[in-house]
């Protein structure tokens, strides 16, 4: 199995197009021109578009290696989205002059506007149990806004996606820390053998599935959550492998299972787990986790260059790994299965 027939959308380098490119698609495609400022992105080329009104937007050019049913499909998504919870802060789809909300451009990338949403990188911030408890109840709110929500692109093949962990262990070669690399081992085994075929038992919808502190925005305090960004990762998964990316990165190495217990709980109040999804979500946690730490070492190796922006959540993912194994699987389910007993 080759990379690049594992995840052609993470091994195809972004789009290619200068600013004063994309601008001018901007103004021919949706009519809207300004400044334009470069975001960073893993695999498509976006930029925030800020016009002389002082109106700001994303415009988003689709790495061509992925196809446009899974575009529709963010698209889609953030439509029913808008229409079951209109408070949620998301992106809003912005229509082309002539009313589709993606164009193909000639090199098989599609060309996308969403509106801009106001906030503060949560990576900036300090975690907090406020922080935590916020984003576990907006979790809930997000993936409880995206239940019965249904399209072709949702069964799209993601390497990110926890319920195809075990695909990444061609990739643990690129881990060369020798206990890390062990650790994701041990946890791969887990995965294969006790993890994966219990994850038949769970409910599974269609999920945001990238909840990381870069897709999250945060008040100035950095106490609550106000914006949720980059629907390029959505599947159709587990629904708490939702809760599971949001909590992985929040695991305070000196006291992992109270930290997560907090985002766990917030959840629990809004969209509550059942038997099932509470002695999975420690295991799902944890294989979160490996995936941030496996992939990106990999693509960090592919792209050199970008290597800072791929593995900058490894350090927080590998010590919240060590920790929560070492606090032992069993000790997790029993502090998960407390949070139930307290909020039923």
């Amino acid at each position: 199995m080759t990379a690049a027939s594992t995840a052609p959308s993470l091994t195809a380098a972004p789009p290619a197009f200068s600013p004063a490119e994309a601008l001018a698609l901007a103004e021919r495609t949706f009519g809207r021109t300004g400044r334009l400022d470069p975001l960073t992105s893993e695999r498509d080329l976006n930029f925030r578009l800020t016009t002389a009104t002082g109106d700001s937007f994303v415009l988003k050019i689709g790495n061509a290696a992925e196809p446009a049913e899974v575009s529709e499909f963010q698209t889609a998504a953030l439509r029913h989205i808008a229409a079951r919870d209109p408070d949620l802060p998301v992106p809003r789809v912005v229509p082309a002059l002539d009313g589709r909300i993606g164009v193909p451009l000639p090199g098989g990338e599609i060309l996308r506007m969403l509106t801009w949403v106001e906030g503060h990188p949560m990576h900036r911030a300090t975690s907090s149990p406020a922080l935590r408890q916020s984003l576990g109840a907006t979790a809930a709110r997000l993936t409880r806004a995206l239940e019965g929500f249904e399209h072709p692109g949702a069964d799209h093949e993601l390497l990110w996606d926890i319920k195809n962990a075990a695909r990444v262990r061609p990739f643990l070669p690129s881990v060369t820390d020798a206990r890390l690399h062990d650790l994701v081992a041990l946890w791969l085994d887990r995965f294969e053998a006790e993890i994966a075929p219990a994850l038949g038992d769970l409910p599974w919808q269609v999920v945001h599935a990238d909840l990381n502190p870069f897709n999250v925005l945060t008040d100035a305090e950095g106490r609550t959550v106000t914006g949720i960004l980059d629907f390029g990762d959505m599947v159709c998964t587990p629904r708490i492998c939702d809760l599971a990316v949001a909590a992985s990165y929040h695991a305070d190495p000196a006291r992992p299972l109270d930290t997560l217990a907090e985002v766990v709980g917030a959840w629990h109040t809004v969209l509550p787990l059942t038997p099932a999804e509470a002695r999975a979500m420690p295991d799902l946690i944890a294989m979160r986790m490996v995936l941030t730490v496996v992939i990106a070492h990999w693509r960090a190796g592919l792209y050199p260059d970008n290597a800072a922006y791929i593995l900058r959540n490894v350090p927080a993912s590998g010590a919240g790994l060590a920790a929560l194994t070492q606090a032992g699987r069993d000790t997790a389910r029993a502090r998960v299965a407390q949070i139930l007993e307290a909020r039923p």
